[in-house]
This record gives structure tokens, C-alpha cells and sequence, in this order.
């Protein structure tokens, strides 16, 4: 057995790349529309909730995208990181974010007095203010030691 189908999931737990009902309320609004081509439809898109299931799925198990296993009925590993870099550049997963910690501070669950941050989330502008020469601490100068 693949080791990430034997990973136990209690009774009556849903495995964690099943998206909740509540989550995928709050994200469907925000995923783009895309119109279906009239003169060349071709094959119909795969449901946007079925593919991030398939996104979630890679993610936790850590398997490649090509790995995706088509019987799991969350398509193609390519389809489902094309979905995931579209909904990338159009600003989902910022504005899902924005919404969650909006919605998190209005009821007072944020405290933001343990909030950290660092340099890889904000830039770090270079070349502040130059310093002078740091001053000697012995009254001449030192010998060489080479």
C-alpha cells in the first residue's frame, strides 16, 4: 500500500485535503470565472472545488504533480497546478487571507502584540546609514602579522 493511503484517518474524520462546506463558501466567491469558448468548447473544466481538493492533496502528501493518481477524481496533476498558479495571479489566496484575519480580528482572536516579522516577509531596504570608522582601542598602530 502507498504510505500516504495507509496514514489512518479516525472515524468520522474527513482526510485533510477534503475541503469543509464553510472553507469552500468563503473561496468559491473568489476564484475567476472563466467563460467557456463558443467557437472551440472543447473539454468541459473540471470542477474548481474537485481540483482543490487535488491542490490540498499534493500539498499534504508531498508527492510530485505528476504523480497525481487520476482515480482519485481530482484530474490531472498538470490540471491542478495550472488552477493553482491562475488563482495565484488573480489574487485568491491574498484575498482569502486578508478576509480570514479581517475576520479574526473583528471578533478579537488575533493578538497582535505576538506578531513577528521578518526581512523574507517584508523587504529590507539596503544601504542604510553609513557608519563612520569604527576607532581604534591602542594608541598606534598595530604590526602586520603576515
Amino acid at each position: 500500500m502507498v504510505w500516504w493511503l495507509s496514514r489512518p484517518v479516525r472515524k468520522g474524520q474527513q482526510p485533510p485535503w477534503a475541503v469543509p462546506d464553510g472553507l469552500w463558501a468563503r473561496i468559491e466567491p473568489l476564484l475567476p470565472v472563466v467563460a467557456r469558448r463558443a467557437d472551440h468548447p472543447g473539454r468541459r473544466r473540471l470542477d474548481d472545488r474537485k481540483v482543490l481538493c487535488g491542490i490540498l492533496f499534493v500539498l499534504y502528501t508531498g508527492i510530485p504533480w505528476e504523480f497525481l493518481p487520476q482515480e482519485l477524481g481530482f484530474g490531472s496533476g498538470m490540471t491542478c497546478w495550472r488552477r493553482l498558479r491562475d488563482w495565484h495571479q488573480a489574487g485568491v489566496w491574498q484575498q482569502l487571507h486578508e478576509q480570514l484575519l479581517a475576520e479574526l480580528n473583528a471578533a478579537g482572536a488575533l493578538d497582535w502584540s505576538r506578531a513577528v516579522i521578518d526581512s523574507s516577509h517584508v523587504r529590507a531596504l539596503k544601504g542604510g546609514p553609513k557608519q563612520g570608522r569604527a576607532r581604534s582601542i591602542v594608541p598606534g598602530r598595530v604590526r602586520s602579522t603576515t
